[in-house]
């Protein structure tokens, strides 16, 4: 596909200079306007992003761009069918698509427990990315027994690391 950026950036400026504020549903003041279409600060309110980050996407740079940002845009500059695939293809090339963040679990499936405690001659536990004991076994929950014993909740051991004094809890 060659240079992606570069093709986003003529892509986008391109569309956004071919709207003209009448068609985007703004007053048109005056008749001396400094750029062909809509400035980026309209398109950007219009879509409904900063303007910071539109001009970061203008520039090339749609990787981790949301669907609903790639809509919101793809709405503003009124593309057609093949436009729009063509933005999503464009965001594809350029990166993954950012996912809405879900809390993560604070508990594990019951086989992984199951798995843990058929550990009975080691210690075992698993932890997540934030260093939060999810689940143990019996020998973990002996090895980590003043973390647990901690009255902070959930059980986190860099917490109790740099946080708890020794005998607290």
């Amino acid at each position: 596909m060659g240079d992606v950026r570069a093709d986003i950036k003529e892509f986008l400026s391109s569309r956004r200079a071919r709207i003209s504020p009448e068609q985007a549903g703004l007053p048109a003041y005056g008749g001396n306007r400094r750029v062909a279409g809509l400035p980026r600060e309209e398109v950007a309110m219009l879509a409904g992003v900063s303007v910071d980050y539109y001009v970061r996407l203008e520039r090339g740079n749609l990787a981790g761009a949301s669907e609903s940002v790639l809509d919101a845009l793809a709405r503003m500059l009124k593309l057609d069918e093949a436009e729009r695939e063509h933005l999503f293809d464009l965001a594809r090339a350029a990166g993954p698509v950012r996912r809405s963040r879900s809390k993560p679990s604070s508990t594990v499936r019951p086989e992984v427990q199951q798995v843990l405690d058929a550990m009975a001659d080691a210690p075992a536990w698993v932890r997540s990315g934030r260093h939060g004991i999810l689940a143990a076994n019996r020998m973990g929950r002996a090895l980590y027994s003043p973390v647990f014993q901690s009255a902070h909740r959930p059980v986190n051991t860099t917490r109790f690391t740099y946080l708890d004094s020794p005998g607290s809890g």
